[in-house]
């Protein structure tokens, strides 16, 4: 039929746009000259399990250590994560930790404990990570390299590690941030993340800060609409030095708790993204209509998504110095369908959305 023609040569065709602009050289990022003054920011709730992970890898930064504030914002925790952080910065004056009890305008949640970080913060950097990541000793200096005049946030890349489920987990990560920066670099800003982000003060205070910002529980994507907003630009970058290891959700709830979180966020994305996502899941719904495709042409087309997917994934991988088995790879393809489906239904069935220890409507989020 002409339009199977149309529909899987328009994929194909789509999917080597993608790896042409993935593969296209881009310049490198200019040495620092100079080391300005940074806070790094981290939100913990109930983070006893992995906090230190996060604490050790900020502790072995190569960057000045008299250059360097970090702030803890501790919101509220019921389990260790106060006792743990206390341990760990004890005779580290560069290290602070700061309970979070009362809200800052309409800030809630997260979105709160930044905003009072930010206020806490005397620098003109801010950089954003998590408690469950672990990042690159060159993380500052690569970051703030990527904020000339004019950037007011920076994104950098994430994966994750641990068991073949959170591997899995790792590529999906590479996967959606990657295609993030092919949009941005096409002149479509799409978002930040706020597990691996910098944000200029003069970019936070133009957006008004989260106590000023209407309540979401994706605040990182708050708070870049509402700097590009301002006419700051944006970076999404790929590298050695930005790569962040994320803690793997542990299991399938988690993930799909999580996911759900980040389906709310994705409604407020612009459409082109909606479309590609869209166009792309469409694949596995023309491919396995019934009698409309004999087997071999099935076999062959599904043989070719899997192979430029994993292209694309090897691509981002290197890009990112970052290395996966080709098995993982293969895999991958599986798992992006099974949890797709998986996440959509979760998504849809009645229930609030579960964020560290916190229930959220769904409007409300």
């Amino acid at each position: 039929m002409v339009w199977l023609t149309i529909f899987f040569g328009g994929f194909f065709g789509l999917f080597a746009l993608i790896l042409l602009r993935a593969g296209w050289p881009r310049p490198a990022l200019p040495p620092l000259t100079s080391y300005p003054r940074v806070s790094i920011l981290v939100a913990a709730r109930n983070e006893a399990a992995t906090i230190e992970r996060c604490l050790a890898s900020l502790a072995e930064l190569n960057y000045p250590v008299d250059k360097l504030e970090i702030l803890i914002g501790d919101d509220a925790s019921t389990d260790e994560t106060s006792a743990v952080v206390q341990r760990f910065i004890k005779d580290q004056p560069h290290f602070q930790l700061l309970p979070i009890r009362h809200r800052l305008g309409t800030a809630r949640g997260k979105g709160n404990v930044l905003a009072h970080l930010c206020r806490a913060a005397t620098t003109d950097y801010f950089l954003l990570t998590d408690a469950d990541m672990a990042l690159s000793p060159d993380w500052v200096q690569t970051m703030v390299a990527a904020a000339p005049a004019g950037v007011g946030i920076v994104t950098g890349i994430t994966t994750a590690d641990g068991s073949l489920f959170g591997r899995l987990q790792g590529l999906d990560w590479l996967f959606g941030l990657n295609l993030i920066r092919l949009l941005t670099d096409c002149g479509l800003p799409i978002t930040a993340v706020g597990n691996n982000m910098l944000v200029t003060r003069a970019a936070y205070e133009s957006s008004g800060g989260y106590e000023a910002l209407a309540f979401s529980i994706t605040e990182d994507l708050q708070l870049f609409q509402q700097v590009v907003a301002q006419g700051w630009r944006c970076q999404n970058i790929i590298d050695p030095r930005v790569l962040g290891i994320s803690a793997p959700q542990p299991t399938l709830g988690h993930l799909l708790r999580q996911r759900k979180r980040w389906m709310k966020g994705a409604s407020r994305l612009p459409w082109q993204l909606g479309a590609l996502f869209s166009f792309y899941g469409m694949f596995y719904t023309v491919l396995g209509w019934p009698n409309l495709l004999p087997l071999s042409t099935i076999g062959m087309l599904y043989a070719g998504k899997v192979l430029c997917q994993s292209l694309f994934l090897t691509i981002t991988l290197r890009q990112a110095g970052h290395r996966e088995r080709l098995g993982v790879l293969l895999l991958y393809d599986g798992y992006l369908l099974l949890m797709s489906l998986a996440v959509l239904a979760y998504t849809v069935w009645p229930g609030n959305i579960e964020w560290k220890a916190r229930r959220y409507d769904w409007v409300e989020g």
